[in-house]
């Protein structure tokens, strides 16, 4: 490999680049737009959820109770005189979850013997919006909870066994810090891949890409000059990521910002291969978007981006293990929810390597010249 050939072909993809404004824009504002729309718009936080209200004790006690819910900002009380009215609301979507009290619920409540159990209020959700209503439940539970112990006071509240909850990583249980992580593996799978996969079959039907092909450059010249310069892009979008996740959201990672980067930039290399790979085996711009869409199908579905992979049917999780995006997502989340290190992922960044010398390896075949 010689260097000065290299570096020729380094310089005329960076000028080719930054020659086209939007290429810039796309590498430039894509991954803040998508990593600010997931946090915002896919966040799974109970705020402000609307929770109607049938209170059919009208006591102090049910009165401070749905107080206490709305102080704390998550839900927004709404009052109905009757169940048929409540249920309507819920079918109509004009509320997500509601909580129905008993008459005898103040009776009830004050009147409990030590062993004896808890009064009893009905909670309703809408199982459509099933993470919602999940997240819901816990949240009211726990306010309900806390509420009800407050009123009878300690003594009375306590009884049987009591459960001491604590979350090891995310002490908050915030949402956004694990679609901030998860992000970065969607943003650098399929724009990457997409970009690479666009650039060059564009270069192959004007007929650029056959007359480098024609130059003394050899096949590894040529892909390092081809990768090389989107790579040094995508881990500028990494880092410019990072810090708007930072400063926007509040979210930084956990553990070694430089090592995140590292990581980030060697899966850059690993999906601008595949990319290469889907343009040299690709007739058509067309057809190499429609590769990259049919790639990303996946990517969403099975790499634990959006879903857990624990809750899918056991062979679905054998075949995300063959994934490259579900092992960087599992170091991106690692590193930024639990602060892990090198040595803590050392088989996630085994597979990490095993995909990048498969990708290069096929892509470098892809790439050998015409007969």
């Amino acid at each position: 490999m010689s260097a000065r050939r290299l570096l020729t072909l380094l310089r005329r993809e960076v000028r080719a680049t930054l020659r086209d404004p939007f290429t810039v824009a796309v590498l430039i504002l894509v991954p803040l737009v998508a990593l600010l729309s997931f946090s915002f718009v896919l966040s799974t936080e109970v705020e402000d959820l609307s929770l109607g209200v049938l209170d059919a004790s009208g006591s102090y006690e049910s009165r401070r109770i749905v107080a206490e819910l709305e102080a704390d900002g998550s839900f927004v009380p709404r009052p109905y005189a009757t169940r048929a009215e409540l249920e309507a609301a819920l079918v109509s979507g004009e509320i997500s979850a509601a909580i129905v009290f008993p008459p005898d619920f103040q009776r009830a409540l004050l009147a409990r013997a030590p062993g004896q159990p808890p009064p009893e209020v009905q909670l309703l959700y809408d199982g459509a919006e099933t993470v919602l209503a999940g997240n819901a439940e816990g949240f009211l539970q726990g306010l309900i909870n806390a509420a009800g112990a407050e009123l009878v006071g300690p003594e009375a509240a306590r009884g049987g066994v009591v459960v001491e909850m604590r979350a090891l990583f995310n002490e908050t249980l915030d949402g956004t810090p694990f679609m901030v992580a998860g992000t970065f593996g969607f943003v650098l799978s399929f724009l990457t891949t997409l970009i690479t996969a666009v650039a060059i079959v564009n270069e192959k039907i004007g007929g650029t890409f056959d007359q480098l092909q024609l130059t003394p450059a050899t096949n590894l010249e040529i892909f390092l000059g081809k990768l090389l310069p989107l790579g040094g892009m995508f881990a500028f979008d990494v880092v410019l990521m990072m810090f708007a996740s930072g400063f926007v959201l509040g979210v930084w990672p956990r553990g070694n910002a430089l090592f995140f980067v590292a990581v980030s930039s060697f899966y850059v290399m690993t999906s601008l291969a595949l990319g290469l790979f889907f343009s040299a085996t690709s007739a058509t711009a067309a057809e190499a978007v429609q590769k990259t869409v049919f790639a990303s199908i996946p990517l969403v579905q099975l790499s634990g981006f959006a879903f857990p992979i624990r809750n899918m049917p056991m062979a679905i999780q054998w075949l995300t293990e063959v994934l490259p995006a579900t092992h960087y997502i599992r170091i991106s989340r690692a590193i930024y929810l639990r602060g892990a290190g090198p040595l803590d992922l050392l088989p996630e960044l085994g597979a990490l390597t095993v995909f990048a010398v498969l990708l290069v390896g096929g892509s470098l075949r892809s790439l050998a010249r015409r007969p």
